[in-house]
């Protein structure tokens, strides 16, 4: 997908996780989203705080994501321009414990991301009306 469109999805996106956590439809607990998502929430704010804005989270595990959005939710308007601006800077970079990378480059992996975990928490609730089995319960897998 190019970064117009994440950018253009990156608010339902986020109401679509959020939903779907707060519904408690899905366990995340065999999923890296319990880990991966305070990073990839930080990084982002770290993104967008690169802008101008002001982003801070706090909190633990998935607390983070809900952090995010009720600061992203209060300031959406300056949020998107920030986002605007960075992908239209070509020039701009942060230095990372990876190195040094543009920083539309890292806006653009943050999108992707939370697209990605929308369609995948999408798919496991999917998955679980249809009463498809879980997957790590085969008896193959318990030995």
């Amino acid at each position: 997908m190019e970064a117009p469109a994440l950018f253009a999805r990156f608010e339902e996106n986020l109401n679509s996780i959020i939903s779907i956590l707060e519904s408690n439809q899905v366990d995340i607990s065999r999923t890296p989203f319990e880990t991966v998502i305070p990073l990839e929430v930080t990084r982002l704010c770290e993104i967008l705080n690169t802008a101008g804005e002001y982003f801070s989270v706090n909190g633990d595990g998935v607390q983070t994501l809900f952090n995010f959005r009720q600061q992203y939710m209060q300031h959406n308007q300056s949020a998107a321009e920030a986002m605007a601006k960075i992908l239209n800077d070509k020039r701009s970079y942060m230095k990372t414990p990876e190195g040094t990378i543009l920083t539309k480059e890292l806006l653009i992996r943050r999108l992707e991301y939370f697209n990605e975990m929308a369609r995948t928490l999408t798919i496991m609730i999917t998955q679980q009306q249809l009463g498809s089995p879980l997957q790590y319960n085969y008896p193959l897998l318990q030995k």
